[in-house]
């Protein structure tokens, strides 16, 4: 089996590769441009050298179709795209772009193509927007509430526009938060852990922080690479809620991960309101009942071992970088 991994560069795709290499498969990967592209977490992932590398933007479609084309795959993974929340009220255009017009030229070049080809797009549960304390699942209606979740419903919606209208195998996987030692410290969990570890190694700055008092459904990325594999491994293809359903408060995840450099987060930690973003979800709720039933998964880490494996990862990091 081949798979093609559209943003191979990103922690899911560099946990998918690894996952896929694990089964046999051969792995070519994705990036905008593949040449000055550093794939630090393949290296992190000690797979660099497993995975083919190709230059491919998933905004052009002629671009797409050539990849294609070369390397032929069997199972095709999209990943790609502009990931912050935050980053996308500041880029819409690159978000709406790079996320809804790189899935339709996914798509279309697959129709194009001929040939059986499985896709898998990574959708987000940001599209559910706030469904008060009702946990969301396949059935529930997209309110999103931000330019990257417009975007990522766009993406969800075609890709079920081309399931039904040309028959062919896509579906989209609905992932919940997902962490891993591999997020940027863009990302709020990693900003959270990296900060938290090198105040515990003599640091004076602050946690600066938004609003706290959201709560998300977060999980560990490694596990839920596995689910998307899964999806495509399905007689017809069908979208799926990938979460743990379980939700908890950002503060939460501020005071274990404080916790554990044996810090206390309320002496380090300022709300800034410049971070609060202009519209946000308040509570994140899952119900990922369908992917227990029909792929057989079931999120296995829970929360605290999430925060526990990304703190050991900054303080690693931390102390490698004082060497």
């Amino acid at each position: 089996m081949k798979a093609l991994i559209c943003g191979v560069g990103g922690q899911d795709g560099a946990y998918l590769s690894r996952l896929l290499l694990d089964k046999g498969y051969e792995v070519i990967g994705a990036s905008r441009d593949a040449m000055t592209s550093t794939f630090s977490n393949l290296k992190r992932l000690d797979i660099r050298d497993r995975v083919t590398t190709t230059s491919m933007a998933i905004t052009d479609f002629r671009s797409v179709i050539q990849t294609l084309d070369k390397y032929q795959p069997d199972e095709v993974y999209n990943l790609a795209g502009q990931s912050s929340v935050g980053l996308s009220f500041e880029q819409p255009v690159e978000t709406m772009e790079s996320i809804a017009i790189g899935t339709l030229n996914m798509l279309e070049a697959i129709r194009f193509y001929g040939k059986p080809i499985r896709f898998y797009s990574a959708g987000s549960s940001e599209c559910f927007g706030d469904t008060g304390t009702a946990p969301a699942n396949e059935e529930t209606p997209f309110r999103p509430r931000s330019p990257y979740a417009v975007a990522k419903a766009t993406a969800h919606n075609l890709v079920a526009n081309y399931r039904e209208a040309y028959s062919l195998y896509a579906c989209t996987g609905i992932l919940f938060n997902h962490e891993s030692p591999l997020r940027p410290e863009r990302f709020v969990t990693q900003k959270i852990v990296r900060t938290a570890a090198r105040i515990a190694s003599g640091d004076k700055g602050k946690l600066e922080m938004g609003n706290i008092n959201i709560q998300r459904d977060w999980g560990w990325a490694p596990e839920y690479v596995e689910a998307m594999w899964k999806m495509l491994q399905l007689d017809r293809p069908q979208d799926f809620v990938i979460a743990t359903g379980r939700t908890v408060s950002l503060e939460f995840f501020i005071e274990h991960a404080f916790r554990f450099f044996g810090l206390n987060y309320k002496d380090h930690l300022v709300v800034n309101p410049n971070f609060f973003r202009p519209t946000d979800i308040h509570f994140g709720a899952s119900d990922p009942s369908r992917a227990n039933d029909l792929l057989g998964w079931r999120a296995q880490v829970k929360i605290e071992t999430t925060i526990e494996n990304m703190c050991m990862a900054a303080r690693n990091l931390i102390q490698a970088q004082s060497l």
